[in-house]
C-alpha cells in the first residue's frame, strides 16, 4: 500500500500548489484592474501628466541624455 501513497501525495501537493498559483494570478489580475479603472476614472489631463515619459535631449557639449 505505502507505493501507492506516494504518487498520491505528489499528485495532493501538485493540486495544492497549482491552487496558490492560480489565488496569486487572481489576486494580481484583480489588483491590475483596479489601478486600469481608478486611471479611467481621472480626469484626461491629470492621467496624461501622470503616465508620460519626460523628453530627452542629447546635450552637444557632453553628449549625455538630459530631461528638456
Amino acid at each position: 500500500m505505502p507505493p501507492l501513497l506516494i504518487p498520491l501525495a505528489r499528485i495532493a501537493i501538485g493540486a495544492l500548489g497549482a491552487g496558490a498559483v492560480v489565488h496569486w494570478v487572481v489576486n494580481e489580475v484583480r489588483r491590475i484592474n483596479a489601478e486600469l479603472d481608478r486611471v479611467r476614472r481621472m480626469p484626461d489631463g491629470e492621467a496624461s501628466e501622470r503616465h508620460t515619459f519626460p523628453t530627452l535631449r542629447r546635450d552637444p557639449a557632453s553628449g549625455d541624455w538630459r530631461v528638456s
